[in-house]
């Protein structure tokens, strides 16, 4: 049942009294005969349907509530149907009960034969709109759930469009040619390599972006590439240590490179203070750990992506989830690694 409060609150209250009053009165009508004569008896009875209709109700609604918290729709649905039925045909059979020995020793009234087909016709409309109602909660739950995946689905599309947009972003570029620039005059063969490596991030990633999963493997080859670029240009500044060699699994592509970009956007890079990452296993888990050294402001344009990117297609692809810990000397992120199947 709706809840509401305030004047709308109370309007919605009278609205209820005042139809389950009439429902009362024209189902006494109908269905007790010997009420016809006596009014004593037609405002007993109709009192006693108002109240019954009050009590199954409120009180259905309630468990119903109740039992929503404890039994999952998506996740248990047919234990979740029999148990809300069995709970409402008890419940109803006991407010019926109740109230009919209230009545008696209140008002000693004695309802006799005459009331079963009232109690009767109660049970099977309660039953029909418990019924209902359990089948409309559970499409709803079951519609929300596709609505769910759908979100999920196209936050993943576009996360992974945003991924694109980052490696392709205008200040990595613009360093890179700048590198470029500088080892074009100093050492041919190495620019060679560095513009091949450039290449490879590039061709990488046009690979990808259609791509749920990627190999370990191929995410740290493209890692390794883009790795070269970056310690071409902080020099020894920028350590790395790499332990992932022959470590086999799948993550979402670029969820690696987005982390060591982070690293290196994140934290200052000197001489004085060089930068480690780290890359390892850990309980079927590939951990980036890097020392913290952040930057008081960050030079570099934001792109908009990171650990809430990540966060969101490990949602999208499985029930597992990423872990973060920041203490006062490194900051760790753990991504499980996912089974392609």
């Amino acid at each position: 049942m709706p809840r509401v409060s305030g004047w709308q609150g109370f309007k919605f209250e009278l609205k209820f009294l005042v139809s389950v009053s009439l429902i009362s009165l024209v189902q006494t009508w109908f269905f007790c005969q010997r009420c016809h004569d006596h009014l004593r008896s037609y405002l007993l009875v109709s009192l006693f349907c108002l109240c019954m209709w009050f009590f199954l109700w409120r009180g259905n609604a309630l468990l119903t509530d109740y039992i929503n918290t404890r039994i999952s729709w998506l996740e248990e649905p047919i234990k979740r149907f029999v148990v809300g039925m069995i709970v409402t045909i008890v419940y109803t059979a006991g407010v019926i009960v109740v109230t009919m020995y209230a009545f008696k020793w209140l008002f000693d009234f004695n309802f006799g034969n005459s009331i079963q087909p009232t109690i009767i016709i109660s049970i099977i409309i309660t039953l029909l709109i418990s019924f209902f109602l359990h089948a409309r909660e559970f499409f709803f739950n079951w519609r929300k759930l596709e609505l769910d995946a759908v979100q999920l689905r196209n936050e993943n599309l576009t996360s992974k469009y945003e991924s694109l947009k980052s490696q392709l972003d205008p200040h990595f570029l613009f360093n890179s040619l700048n590198v470029l620039t500088n080892l074009v005059y100093a050492d041919a063969d190495k620019s060679a390599r560095f513009i091949k490596q450039l290449s490879e991030v590039y061709r990488y990633v046009l690979e990808v972006r259609n791509k749920e999963l990627v190999s370990l493997e191929q995410e740290l080859g493209f890692v390794q590439s883009y790795l070269y670029l970056q310690q071409i240009r902080f020099g020894d500044k920028l350590r790395v240590e790499n332990k992932l060699e022959g470590v086999t699994g799948f993550i979402p592509p670029l969820a690696l490179q987005i982390l060591v970009e982070n690293a290196i956007k994140h934290n200052v890079i000197s001489e004085d203070d060089p930068l480690t990452i780290r890359l390892y296993v850990e309980n079927n888990e590939v951990v980036v750990q890097n020392n913290l050294q952040k930057k008081i402001r960050i030079t570099e344009g934001s792109t908009g992506i990171g650990l809430d990117n990540i966060s969101k297609r490990y949602d999208f692809l499985s029930n597992q989830r990423i872990t973060i810990q920041e203490t006062a000397s490194d900051f760790i992120v753990k991504l499980p690694l996912l089974s392609n199947t």
